[in-house]
């Protein structure tokens, strides 16, 4: 599904060029579930928002499904995230003035679907991830657990190819984190392809692969036991 072929990406201002990644050779194959690690500044975010399209690397090739993006124009790009990506993050990124409903409704905003067919979606990514019940409260009416749901069937809504999340149990306690992360193994086995960025060596273990990166650079890839 993805290939990443030689990625950089460097940041130049008047005085310095600050490289964020460099040399980066990466493959997911469709229906994995690969956990990316490594210390704070190592380049983790900056990897999953190429992955994602919302940054552009400096060098190198970026294939997603045979079809090398890197270069892409915006309006191909926007229509990539729209039709086959989905975001997890970890403030959640929820519009405390529109309901739950309205919030996860957003995932398909530009989908040229029929109201009833969005109203069906919606009421069906709620049900999956628990929390059609709190449809029509709005954000702050919920729990930190009940939030991250709640964006997760924002990110699911649209049936995505890739789902990528950014620390998805950062701000979360033990129970809800464990929580979040049998909605994601669950997501997984039901086909979903799912990069994930954390801290926890306990959540990355439940991926099926696990990238270590130091420095802008990848130093392992290993596949969990079986």
């Amino acid at each position: 599904m993805i290939q990443l072929q030689d990625v950089s990406r460097t940041y130049a201002s008047d005085e310095i060029e600050t490289t964020a990644l460099g040399g980066i050779e990466l493959a997911v194959e469709a229906g994995e579930f690969v956990a990316i690690m490594g210390p704070s500044g190592c380049g983790k975010s900056t990897l999953l928002n190429i992955l994602g399209t919302i940054d552009r690397p400096s060098g190198g090739r970026y294939l997603f499904e045979g079809t090398d993006i890197a270069r892409a124009p915006e309006g191909e790009l926007a229509k990539l995230r729209r039709d086959r990506l989905g975001f997890i993050f970890q403030s959640f990124n929820l519009i405390d003035e529109l309901t739950i409903a309205e919030n996860v409704a957003l995932g398909l905003a530009y989908r040229p679907m029929s109201s009833r067919d969005k109203k069906e979606r919606v009421a069906a990514a709620m049900d999956r991830v628990g929390i059609a019940h709190r449809q029509r409260h709005h954000p702050y009416q919920l729990s930190g657990g009940q939030q991250q749901r709640a964006a997760i069937a924002r990110a699911i809504v649209g049936t995505p190819r890739l789902i990528l999340a950014d620390e998805p149990t950062g701000n979360l306690d033990t129970e809800n984190g464990a929580q979040v992360m049998d909605i994601l193994e669950q997501l997984n086995a039901d086909g979903s392809t799912i990069v994930m960025v954390t801290h926890s060596p306990a959540h990355a273990d439940i991926a099926k692969r696990t990238v270590h990166m130091l420095d802008g650079r990848i130093l392992s890839s290993a596949r969990r036991a079986a």
